[in-house]
């Protein structure tokens, strides 16, 4: 299908039932999606939004376009959930419907103000030469879920900055409200994060100028940051466009990075740290984190698992793009860690011991510890040969991790290279919480240590899982429950 501007940008009103209709059924029937994380009904799903606890629920926003697999007029789509793992999806709750977001509701946070859920997100218009005008909006939904947008802009774009001006996150510090937003300096053409502050949430917003957390060049632009605390420590988690890789070595055509801090100074915009800036997730997909420090005391995170500019097989069902499953964060020894939510084994069917060699239906979770001084391969959803499948290379002997996708099935952006790699503790033995989901794989090591995250697609009848060769090991398999 031909994707001109005229048709990405097509109201949402001239697309029938019919049609979409028809895109939900091919999205739910094809062999690749996902049963327990969250995923579109049909068309694209980018980034998370809003994400919040609000009137006893879970929320979570997410982009979407729902027409094609394609970056067209972007909506909001509204997830709750009772307990972070079974999510029900509400379907379109911010339409591109007004003067100030008629090119598209792009991304943003939210916030319990009161008895309501203040959402904060960027409007995206175009005027009749196709310039940009990016336009921080608001907009409160109550109890029955029901939204209401503000009817003026709360940021526009600032002198200093391009119309690359998005992705705000609204944040509560002593009383006032501040929010950091996503930058292009127009003058040096680098990537910032501005941040604003308020005495409420409808303004009016004094821009403090940029964070300072880096001397470093962070390219050309940055994306969806997002500011949490963790016992009191800053951390910020964003994405850089075009980035040195001599600053941080990433792979990814775009990378989602994070920084632990030891101070903020929401006034001056000073992000104090002893830390280097680090790969958030060290797979193939990982972006568009969005964090958020939650009432129980806790960090969660959700990650749009896909990447812009880049094209996957799915598309040519039309349909992209899904979430990992939620994240609890944490600190230990200076480190972030990253856990699938407690909730996660309410999704786990008998246990069943692996001991090397078993068909699957690619829905499943295997605990795996390596002793020390092994050597092996995990195939995953391999063939009958066991000559195409997903690889993941374990070697405790001399300490390294590698996903490989490369013979996995269907071929997926193969220009940014077919495996990943992490340095593990030499000569001693690794644990691994492995998560398959049809065309997804999440690995979580040495209880969160770090994540490998990617797509995968496997050919039918691929659903083999092998261990190539006797080695020291333990493994619990459960096959995992639809959502």
């Amino acid at each position: 299908m031909e994707w001109s501007t005229e048709k990405r940008y097509l109201p949402y009103e001239k697309w029938s039932a019919k049609e979409l209709l028809e895109l939900q059924a091919q999205a739910s029937n094809s062999p690749y999606q996902l049963h327990y994380h969250i995923r579109p009904k049909s068309g694209l799903m980018n980034d998370p939004n809003g994400f919040s606890y609000f009137n006893n629920e879970w929320h979570v926003f997410y982009q979407s376009y729902p027409f094609g697999p394609v970056h067209g007029l972007k909506s909001w789509a509204h997830c709750v959930s009772k307990d972070l793992v079974h999510w029900k999806d509400l379907g379109t709750a911010i339409y591109p419907d007004t003067a100030l977001d008629s090119h598209g509701a792009y991304s943003g946070s939210a916030k319990v103000i009161g008895d309501k859920l203040f959402l904060m997100y960027t409007g995206n218009a175009r005027d009749e030469n196709w310039i940009r005008h990016p336009h921080q909006m608001g907009a409160f939904m109550d109890a029955a879920n029901k939204i209401e947008k503000l009817p003026k802009s709360l940021i526009e774009q600032p002198k200093h900055t391009t119309d690359h001006f998005r992705d705000p996150q609204i944040l509560e510090h002593n009383g006032k409200f501040y929010c950091i937003i996503g930058a292009q300096d127009k003058a040096t053409k680098t990537g910032k994060i501005s941040l604003f502050e308020a005495e409420t949430v409808s303004g009016p917003w004094k821009d403090l100028g940029y964070v300072d957390f880096s001397k470093d060049d962070m390219g050309y632009m940055i994306e969806c940051p997002n500011l949490v605390f963790i016992d009191e420590k800053p951390i910020l988690i964003f994405c850089p466009q075009g980035m040195d890789k001599d600053v941080v070595n990433y792979r990814n055509i775009y990378p989602n990075m994070y920084l632990i801090g030891e101070k903020f100074d929401f006034e001056t915009g000073k992000f104090t740290s002893n830390s280097q800036i680090k790969n958030l997730d060290e797979g193939f997909d990982v972006y568009a984190t969005q964090p958020f420090n939650a009432p129980d005391g806790k960090v969660y995170a959700l990650s749009w698992i896909g990447l812009p500019d880049l094209t996957y097989p799915t598309d040519a069902e039309n349909w992209s793009g899904c979430y990992s499953q939620v994240k609890e964060l944490s600190l230990k020894n200076g480190k972030l860690i990253q856990k699938p939510v407690p909730a996660t084994t309410n999704l786990r069917g008998e246990a069943v011991e692996f001991t090397g060699e078993m068909t699957t239906k690619n829905q499943f979770e295997l605990k795996l510890q390596i002793a020390a001084g092994q050597d092996a391969v995990l195939k995953i959803a391999a063939n009958d040969e066991n000559t195409e499948c997903l690889k993941l290379h374990i070697d405790t002997k001399t300490g390294k991790l590698i996903l490989d996708r490369k013979n996995s099935g269907l071929a997926v952006n193969e220009k940014y290279g077919t495996e990943r790699a992490i340095a593990i503790a030499k000569n001693s033995a690794v644990d691994l919480d492995i998560f398959v989901d049809h065309s997804l794989i999440e690995v979580f090591v040495n209880g969160g240590e770090n994540v490998l995250t990617g797509r995968f697609f496997p050919k039918g009848g691929s659903n083999k899982l092998v261990l190539d060769r006797d080695i020291n090991f333990k493994a619990k398999y459960w096959e995992m429950a639809d959502i």
